[in-house]
């Protein structure tokens, strides 16, 4: 697969073009690929890796791509990290898994993948669904990650019921139509300030959500991260919106489970103005709050 998607080709609707940031940072890109029971996994990756630090492996959300990390690689990049991002299996341009399709099927391919680039052990950053992936691959292999940091990571069971409902989309023929219902379900799970879904935001959530080919993903509506965390020995970090639309009111419950169940919590940051994809909405912010963590 490619990185632009040929919607005409799949009989939908014209897409936006990608935004500027994106084309820049994919001509800065190098693109490399790895098997796993013959599905190929894609990466990009940045930067150069220095002496006595680690390789950072960023993991994106559910329906996304690399790109839900965008507006933080240039700033990553400039503190001299080198940077490895997948899409994972089933989203982006990686095939899907050769057997599931949810988060426990993503777990041997990317760390297949991370010995096939000599990125272990690493430093493990994911967001929403890749956070959670990336606690369950730490549980999974204790000694491919020597630093856990969680961002937005559902599955801590802590909610009595989901805490939004998105708008369905892909029954719909006009662009125009589609568009108002992409930027619903932004402002439904993903950005708390709706100034924020401008163009950029809505090109890239439009290009990453007709990627997805895993639709029925059930473990993010379950307590597997939380089954996870005492299982990991290395320090851990969870980084939230302080509107993060998966928790809502249950916030200071998610902050309490995260206390009574993670051994090496090294620190749990609510990011005020902010939602669910909080590293794009407050970028600024994000870094702030991270690049202490991945440094002490």
């Amino acid at each position: 697969m490619s990185d632009v998607l040929d919607s005409s080709a799949a009989g939908l609707p014209p897409l936006p073009p990608l935004p500027a940031l994106y084309q820049r940072l994919l001509a800065q890109a190098t693109r490399r690929t790895t098997q796993h029971e013959g599905q190929t996994l894609v990466w990009h990756t940045w930067g150069e890796r220095r002496p006595g630090r680690l390789p950072l492996v960023m993991l994106h959300g559910g329906s996304g791509s690399w790109t839900h990390w965008i507006r933080n690689i240039d700033a990553l990049l400039a503190q001299g990290y080198e940077l490895w991002l997948p899409d994972l299996p089933g989203f982006g341009d990686s095939d899907p898994p050769a057997q599931g399709a949810d988060a426990d099927a993503m777990l041997a391919p990317l760390h297949a993948g991370m010995a096939q680039l000599d990125l272990l052990p690493c430093q493990l950053m994911g967001f929403s669904f890749g956070g959670m992936t990336a606690a369950m691959l730490t549980a999974a292999y204790p000694q491919a990650v020597e630093r856990l940091v969680l961002v937005g990571a559902p599955a801590m069971g802590v909610v009595p019921e989901k805490q939004f409902s998105l708008k369905g989309w892909r029954h719909l023929r006009d662009p125009a139509e589609q568009l108002e219902m992409h930027r619903y379900n932004l402002g439904a799970l993903m950005l708390w300030d709706a100034t924020k879904i401008d163009d950029q935001a809505l090109a890239l959530h439009q290009h990453n959500v007709l990627r997805d080919r895993l639709p029925r993903r059930r473990l993010a509506n379950t307590d597997i991260l939380a089954q996870s965390l005492p299982q990991i020995a290395c320090p851990v970090a969870a980084i939230y919106g302080a509107y993060d639309a998966l928790y809502k009111s249950y916030m200071p419950a998610l902050e309490h489970q995260y206390r009574a169940v993670t051994p090496h919590l090294q620190a749990f940051v609510r990011l005020p103005d902010s939602g669910h994809w909080v590293q794009y909405e407050q970028p600024e912010a994000f870094m702030a709050a991270l690049l202490p963590l991945l440094s002490s």
